[in-house]
């Protein structure tokens, strides 16, 4: 089957990494998005898509806009294609485009459609609190992720999972569903099937504003906003920004949902916390595991924590090193 593949970040590489392992495909092209400069050096750096690319000798195609680059497309319509595969590519394909393979083009995307539907999938779906997520392959139409249904695979959601784990056990099962996809495509296995427009929900690109915690927030909005938007989040603390980079809801409600490391925590809890607390108090400081800060409805552990200019540092490290003391107010970000 020849394949033109469509990606660029790193959660597109194992989908094209299978793909180009497997004897019944031939990735004939690679189209990723333009070299993107970085502010360190100002340097232009390729995308993790097209070093793969490169590293195996297919050829790659960078266009600014794939659906009004004359070239590519002529070049496109020349490889007759069977089928063209989408996995996070950052462009919208035209309809001269999507009609050009044999089998259709076919996209992998990061949620159970048609839920969460758009450009990120995988950090609202964590904002929201889901329990399960997963993939769906699609034949693209021209909507945004709104095309007939393909295959899907599921996958439970722990309560610690951050956007960055959760991208990279989703990117690594989508391979696996992406082949099965094509197979059963081109053996006229799979019945497409239309999503249901009354269920579906839609994932908007991230704002800036959406990154500012807000302490009058229940402590599991708090969390599911910090694993959802890693490792963006931030508070205010002496006048200074704060990010949060990783937290956990603490206290009777979550000691069966959180891992063993808490059992410590869990067993010394009567001691170390006696009730109140202002929002946005540090309401008591564990030992080695790091501050425990009161919201809106119920505590949130700082596990790491970001202060501007400095590197990353655990929660406990923080409270050492900049000598926090019980009963001060972290502010909204």
């Amino acid at each position: 089957m020849k394949v033109v593949f469509f990606g660029t970040p790193y959660f597109a590489v194992p989908s094209l990494e299978i793909l180009l392992a497997h004897k019944h495909f031939e990735v004939a092209a690679v189209i990723t998005q333009p070299d993107k400069r970085r502010r360190r050096g100002n340097q232009l750096i390729p995308s993790a898509i097209k070093k793969v690319a490169l590293a195996r000798g297919i050829p790659v195609w960078q266009p600014r806009s794939v659906k009004k680059d004359a070239n590519t497309l002529a070049q496109l319509e020349k490889l007759a294609a069977d089928v063209f595969v989408v996995v996070a590519y950052g462009q919208i394909l035209s309809p001269e485009i999507l009609a050009m393979p044999r089998l259709g083009c076919v996209n992998v995307h990061a949620s159970l459609l048609p839920q969460y539907r758009g450009a990120a999938p995988i950090q609202w779906s964590l904002y929201d609190g889901v329990s399960e997520t997963g993939l769906t392959t699609m034949l693209m139409d021209e909507g945004m992720d709104t095309g007939p249904m393909l295959l899907k695979a599921k996958t439970p959601v722990e309560l610690l999972e951050n956007a960055d784990l959760l991208a990279r056990n989703l990117s690594n099962m989508g391979g696996e569903l992406l082949v099965e996809t094509l197979l059963k495509l081109e053996r006229d296995r799979i019945k497409p099937i239309p999503q249901d427009e009354e269920r579906a929900s839609y994932a908007r690109l991230i704002q800036k504003s959406d990154y500012a915690l807000d302490w009058s927030r229940r402590a599991i909005a708090l969390h599911n906003q910090i694993r959802g938007f890693y490792p963006h989040c931030t508070a205010q603390f002496r006048g200074e920004p704060l990010k949060i980079m990783a937290s956990a809801p603490v206290g009777d409600d979550y000691w069966e949902d959180l891992p063993p490391s808490f059992s410590v925590l869990e067993h010394n809890w009567p001691v170390l916390y006696s009730g109140g607390g202002a929002i946005g108090e540090v309401v008591c400081i564990a030992k080695h595991i790091g501050p425990i800060v009161q919201t809106g409805d119920g505590l949130l552990l700082l596990q790491q924590v970001q202060l501007a200019g400095k590197r990353a540092q655990s929660g406990w490290d923080f409270a050492n090193g900049a000598h926090l003391q019980v009963g001060e107010i972290l502010h909204n970000g």
